[in-house]
């Protein structure tokens, strides 16, 4: 584009600025003249290798080893995940192995974001509190044997 315009410039017999080369250029592409300001500079600029080492010494670390590996980034994201899934799938078999009273308990009790306490649900289904404690804590306790049961897999995960 640059040299177009230089080339209709000269045969019109006019001399431009760089100022007013970059304002056609902008006009002409279409874009900011911060923009065409920035492409300037960065053609402007030299290349050098990946391979150059960062200090003078010759036993300096090359630019190429400060570059982040996204192979290595995604595959542990991807790894993180199945982690997640995991783990959610093997508290889903434990939480369903609960009777319908327990669930409720460790429901409201622990994935609520305001959780309740155990008086008001002693009030609700008619318990002491001490009760819904002791519910709570046998509930857990069936959640921890059904894990054990898969113990391989639990210990091995969390190896």
């Amino acid at each position: 584009v640059q040299a177009r315009l230089e080339r209709e410039a000269a045969g019109r017999g006019e001399l431009l600025d760089r100022q007013s080369m970059r304002e056609m250029i902008a006009s002409e592409v279409g874009v900011p003249l911060h923009d065409v300001e920035m492409m300037e500079g960065r053609l402007a600029g030299s290349d050098f290798s990946l391979n150059a080492t960062q200090s003078s010494d010759d036993e300096g670390r090359e630019w190429i080893e400060t570059l982040e590996d996204e192979d290595a980034r995604q595959s542990a994201e991807v790894e993180h995940a199945k982690d997640i899934d995991t783990l959610r799938e093997w508290l889903l078999g434990a939480f369903s192995a609960l009777n319908e009273r327990e669930r409720f308990i460790v429901r409201e009790r622990k994935l609520r974001d305001t959780p309740r306490t155990l008086e008001s649900l002693g009030n609700e289904l008619g318990l002491s509190k001490e009760r819904v404690r002791q519910l709570e804590a046998a509930a857990f306790q069936k959640m921890r044997k059904n894990l054990e049961t898969q113990s391989r897999e639990v210990h091995e995960f969390f190896a």
